[in-house]
């Protein structure tokens, strides 16, 4: 087999994976219902990704230092945190937290 190939069918292959497990559930799910309690466990994945994503660029790592906090996205985050409690809306921090990262990244 040329390494062509074997590219190519590697490729075809993980594109399948991929397909695979993202529609599985959805096909799955479609015939057979949750438990209560592992509804309510996956409520809290989004809160739990988005409060990671935004902890990991809170702070600037350096080799055999501390971290170093990161300013700009330091003040960006309290008008997306305010915008988060008032709205309860995803779309609204997200657009509040671009539109307040390019503000200041415009002053500075």
């Amino acid at each position: 087999m040329s390494s062509f190939n074997y590219v190519l069918f590697t490729i075809i292959d993980c594109g399948f994976a991929m397909w695979l497990s993202k529609v599985l559930p959805f096909i799955l799910l479609k015939k057979f219902s949750l438990p209560a309690i592992v509804i309510e466990y996956l409520s809290f994945v989004p809160i739990v990704i988005m409060s990671a994503l935004w902890f990991s660029q809170l702070f600037t790592q350096h080799l055999g230092h501390l971290p170093n906090i990161n300013w700009e996205n330091l003040l960006a985050s309290l008008p997306t945190l305010i915008s988060a409690i008032i709205s309860k809306n995803l779309l609204v921090t997200v657009i509040v937290g671009i539109i307040s990262l390019a503000l200041i990244r415009m002053v500075i």
